[in-house]
């Protein structure tokens, strides 16, 4: 096991931050890490050129290449894809971590480092699994391939021209394939069957043609800031009500057996309110929480580019200011349409201050939600593996959070999915201080632990 742990530490040292373009040669070098280690498994492994990327502000940069693999070309078994992404958040140790967020440091059996939970570990336990098979000198029960991106985390930029372009060649014996970029909901072991998708939004208001001194200026100009504030606002209720004509109309009723499917899932109010730090959730019973978090959209605020947020004053007015905000998307809602909903729904708030500032809005992510049918074949082996590990009957849940590609590898390779989850329901995804229990990892690296399925009994 402790060659799973060096990798991991060795992986998350990898600044590999896919927002931050300055970090753009430290992502190039994990795809070619992971390249690397692929190979000296015995892997057929191929580096794909996936393109360009165009930034906001016309620069052009180089999209980190796609790492494929494959581990057997028996035509008697099944193929199994495995998807994963080493590209991660931004972390600094002054947002609040309690260690440095890329020096992976064990604390209580809790390995803690930027991309632990999301994705590297998930990604390296797969990899890890087929290794362990070859060590053992046991025969993999299937054909094995890999698809590691390194821009998940910014919408999967180029990935699905590459999947559309494959689909006849890498993906055309593929049967199943596999996702474990998610976690649990509670201590009881899990199967994913949906995401919601994600529309993130520029909003940029521009005025004077340079920041100006607040005593000399204020109260002779209309601050952009005071725009901006009073469209972000315009987005949402106190009570959390989206207010954009047309989004709530275009969601999927709740269904009674879906109703009943959430009523039976663990999941325990208190604890979630504990482990979030709040004083009062949005709803107080746990089926209204979970359609809230799982297969109803919703908006968040995310910050303000070009105001003053360094600690200290600083007496100035903005004189372009961009808001970020994002509005979770699910079945079924359409980017394409979401975008033109906001973008007339915000002009339209705009116009009615009268302002003589310049609005912008511009959509720079637009992903799809996903969802499976629970009730193929693959879950039940899904569910029959899990309860063979852990001798308990897994949860069947829901994901709040976006994981682009599942909805392109169902659309474009018309394959069946699974997300079987590694992390754990207190990882902290995203935020400060993400780790990964040891647990999770040695239970999903050996074969003995391993949630392989009964793919022979695959239909």
């Amino acid at each position: 096991m402790f060659h799973v742990f060096q990798a991991l530490r060795d992986w998350v040292a990898i600044e590999s931050d896919s927002s931050n373009v300055l970090k753009r040669p430290d992502l190039h070098h994990m795809m070619e890490v992971v390249a690397q280690k692929l190979r000296l498994m015995g892997g057929t492994v191929e580096l794909v050129d996936i393109g360009e990327q165009e930034l906001p502000n016309g620069q052009i940069l180089a999209l980190p290449k796609v790492v494929t693999a494959q581990f057997g070309n028996d035509t008697s078994k099944h193929t199994v894809c495995v998807y994963g992404h080493v590209d991660v958040q931004p972390a600094k140790l002054e947002d609040g971590w309690n260690t440095d967020p890329y020096n992976l440091t064990e604390i209580n059996g809790h390995l803690y480092g930027r991309g632990a939970s999301d994705n590297k570990a998930p990604v390296l336990a797969w990899i890890h699994a087929v290794g362990a098979y070859q060590a053992l000198h046991m025969d993999l029960p299937v054909n094995v391939k890999f698809v590691i991106e390194g821009m998940e985390e910014t919408g999967s930029n180029g990935l699905d021209a590459m999947i559309l372009a494959q689909r006849n060649t890498f993906f055309s014996d593929v049967d199943y394939i596999i996702i474990s970029d998610c976690g649990w909901l509670s201590r009881r072991p899990a199967l994913t069957y949906g995401t919601r998708g994600n529309c993130y939004f520029f909003a940029e208001v521009e005025g004077p043609k340079q920041d100006l001194h607040s005593g000399v200026y204020g109260g002779s100009v209309i601050e952009p800031m005071t725009d901006l504030i009073g469209i972000l606002d315009s987005l949402i209720s106190p009570s959390g009500k989206i207010q954009i004509p047309g989004i709530r109309e275009a969601v999927a009723p709740l269904t009674d057996e879906e109703w009943k499917m959430y009523q039976d899932i663990e999941f325990d109010l208190e604890n979630y309110k504990n482990k979030t730090g709040v004083s009062q959730l949005m709803y107080d019973n746990k089926v209204d929480l979970l359609a809230h978090m799982w297969r109803y959209p919703t908006v968040s605020i995310h910050g303000i580019e070009g105001a003053f947020s360094d600690p200290g004053t600083k007496t100035v007015i903005p004189a372009k200011v961009t808001g970020k905000f994002s509005i979770r998307q699910v079945p079924n809602m359409d980017p394409a349409v979401v975008k033109t909903q906001v973008t007339d729904y915000l002009h339209s708030v705009f116009g009615k201050r009268k302002s003589p500032n310049k609005l912008k809005v511009s959509m720079v992510i637009g992903a799809k939600p996903w969802l499976a049918n629970t009730q193929h074949p693959l879950y039940e082996a899904g569910k029959a593996a899990v309860n063979k590990v852990f001798n308990v009957d897994p949860d069947l849940i829901r994901e709040g959070g976006t994981i682009p590609i599942a909805r392109t590898f169902q659309d474009v390779t018309g394959k069946s999915i699974i997300m079987i989850p590694i992390g754990g329901f207190d990882d902290g995804l995203h935020s400060q201080n993400e780790k990964m229990s040891r647990l999770d990892i040695c239970s999903s690296s050996v074969p003995q632990r391993l949630p392989v399925l009964d793919f022979h009994g695959w239909n």
